[in-house]
């Protein structure tokens, strides 16, 4: 965000933001990301919490989320071998963010309801 002559903020997004917001708010990492902050889990333990998810849809965003730093991939020295999921101190700090988006869409929902009704309406 920067100023503008005027005094108000511009918002600028660039193609990384862009990428990043959308890997890291889509609505699999949310839920994820949700589960992480509470314990670490093991993958089947996310699938039994996120049961809608698809295997390789929970794969892909589990990727995705180690990729960015925001989780990390511990392998555990078991028998068999087992690999749990937790969070970085990186990802900690989105809690914070997510936080506010979710507080400010519960505040607005149902002006947001009426404007879909109103959108959606022949």
């Amino acid at each position: 965000m920067t100023d503008t002559a005027d005094g108000n903020a511009e918002l600028t997004i660039s193609a990384p933001h862009r990428e990043l917001l959308d890997q890291v708010l889509d609505k699999w990492s949310l839920q994820v990301l949700n589960e992480l902050c509470e314990r670490p889990c093991r993958f089947n333990d996310l699938r039994r919490a996120i049961p809608t998810v698809t295997q390789k849809s929970l794969t892909a965003t589990l990727r995705k989320l180690e990729r960015n730093g925001i989780i990390e991939r511990i392998v555990l020295s078991t028998r068999p071998v087992a690999v749990e999921y937790r969070i970085t101190p990186l990802g900690k700090t989105l809690r914070d963010p997510v936080d506010v988006l979710l507080a400010w869409a519960t505040r607005h929902m149902d002006e947001i309801d009426t404007a879909r009704n109103r959108f959606d309406a022949p």
